[in-house]
């Protein structure tokens, strides 16, 4: 938000805004709750699930700074949000948001802007969830934790990073089973596209090797 504003906004908006850190598991978000806040993610990754009445839970989406979290003029949230990493967010009231974006055109637009993106995001996943291999599904999510996992790298040929889910976790956003996702992480790591140390430390030796195999 903050690189659309002018000196005089930008001070605005520091006058409202405050960092919470949260740790990994920790919730954000609870689905049903009235939303009073606001945040952007300024570190991490956090989780979108969706919960059924019979308690059962679906993984439906992840975000990485500088994303915006929230339901922009939503009362009522109709996800949780969970720190799926230690998390840092920029945390602003709904009031005082919207406020802003009444009087200030500019941030309108590039919240509107990622809001469209997100749209295109969730098409492309649908693709990816119909359409793909079990192979292609785990790299497609490999590729996509190393294209935003940090957003202060410069991504080249190398890269390595964390993986902020759980094998169940990455099983259930992919649609698969924990048996395929593990079986797909080791033939990847046969082909040498990946390695894996601390069975959460995954390096890529060459991004666009894991690209390849994406579909």
């Amino acid at each position: 938000m903050c690189g659309v504003l002018k000196p005089d906004e930008l001070i605005e908006l520091a006058r409202h805004t405050h960092k919470v850190r949260h740790e990994n598991g920790d919730e954000l978000i609870g689905d049903s709750t009235e939303i009073r806040s606001y945040a952007n993610v300024m570190r991490g990754v956090v989780k979108l699930s969706k919960v059924l009445e019979d308690g059962r839970q679906q993984l439906v989406g992840l975000q990485f700074a500088p994303d915006f979290l929230g339901r922009l003029f939503g009362r009522e949230s109709v996800l949780t949000a969970e720190a799926a990493s230690t998390v840092d967010l920029c945390v602003i009231p709904v009031p005082a948001l919207e406020r802003m974006i009444a009087t200030t055109p500019a941030l309108e637009h590039r919240l509107m802007q990622q809001t469209l993106r997100e749209l295109d995001e969730a098409r492309e996943w649908m693709v990816t969830l119909g359409r793909k291999t079990a192979q292609e599904k785990v790299a497609s999510f490999l590729y996509l934790i190393a294209m935003h996992a940090d957003p202060a790298t410069d991504v080249d040929g190398h890269i390595s990073f964390e993986l902020p889910l759980t094998r169940s976790d990455i099983a259930d956003f992919l649609g698969l089973t924990i048996e395929t996702v593990s079986r797909q992480l080791t033939k990847l790591r046969q082909l040498e596209v990946i390695g894996i140390s601390n069975n959460r430390t995954v390096e890529v030796p060459e991004l666009e090797a894991l690209r390849a195999l994406c579909g």
